[in-house]
């Protein structure tokens, strides 16, 4: 029996996004209705809170017992082990199919959906990872561990909105997990931005308050919601964890800078 999605519970729905956006094993436990992960995107911040979190814990602490730079790689590790490269999965298929599929919309769809990686793939994970170390290496620990709490939470907010902006570019039937998100409510709009925001609090405290580090991921996300609309008309799983990465990246170098 089909069950509608305001029948089930917010806890249900936020179960959903965590099981959804991590590799901790929450389904042994519990399996929320199918109709809850039509939500996640709307709780994708609050998941940002724990990834976040991790990060900054194994900056923060690791920074006291080993080097700054294998701290630095310890985080980043965390958060690949938490989510299991979910959202580098869909960078580097989105570097595939955006790079070698030109403007052919059905090309680009294609190559994305396609497992294995490519040259571009390859090459946009390269630049990624080298940019986020070295974004972070440079900053102080205590910093850093602030920045990417924030920075998570914030960046996750912003790349949800593209459900909204832009239709979904395939059908559910050949989606890869089968479901496609839903427009978010003015509810629960306000509730992913509460999500999204709280975490820069701390950093804005003890830094200071940085306009720049509001709007330059802003008009990143401008920009690749234009691209995408140009070339696919809608977007993709794939296309929310590289906008995710691609505006998160924005944040660290605009505090660098």
């Amino acid at each position: 029996m089909e069950i509608n999605i305001d029948q089930t519970r917010w806890w249900q729905r936020i179960y959903a996004a965590f099981t959804f956006f991590t590799r901790l094993p929450l389904w042994r436990w519990y399996q929320p209705p199918k109709e809850c992960y039509r939500t996640v995107v709307e709780h994708w911040p609050l998941v940002g809170w724990l990834t976040g979190a991790s990060m900054s814990a194994v900056l923060y602490f690791g920074s006291m017992v080993m080097p700054w730079s294998l701290a630095v790689i310890a985080a980043i590790l965390t958060r690949l082990l938490l989510t299991g490269a979910l959202h580098e999965d869909g960078l580097a298929d989105f570097c595939d199919g955006f790079g070698g599929g030109g403007n052919d919309r059905e090309r680009i769809l294609s190559i994305m959906k396609d497992s294995h990686i490519g040259t571009y793939g390859v090459l946009g994970l390269i630049f990624y990872f080298a940019l986020l170390f070295t974004c972070l290496y440079h900053l102080p620990p205590f910093t850093a561990a602030l920045a990417v709490m924030a920075g998570d939470a914030y960046c996750k907010m912003l790349a949800a909105q593209i459900i909204m902006f832009l239709p979904y570019a395939r059908s559910e039937e050949t989606a890869k997990n089968k479901t496609v998100y839903r427009k978010m409510s003015v509810k629960a709009g306000i509730i992913l931005f509460v999500e999204g925001v709280l975490p820069m609090i701390p950093l804005f405290y003890y830094c200071g308050f940085d306009s720049l580090l509001i709007f330059v991921p802003c008009i990143v996300m401008y920009f690749l919601y234009y691209m995408m609309n140009r070339k696919i008309r809608g977007y993709t799983g794939d296309c929310c964890g590289a906008l995710f990465l691609l505006i998160e990246l924005s944040f660290y170098l605009t505090l660098l800078f």
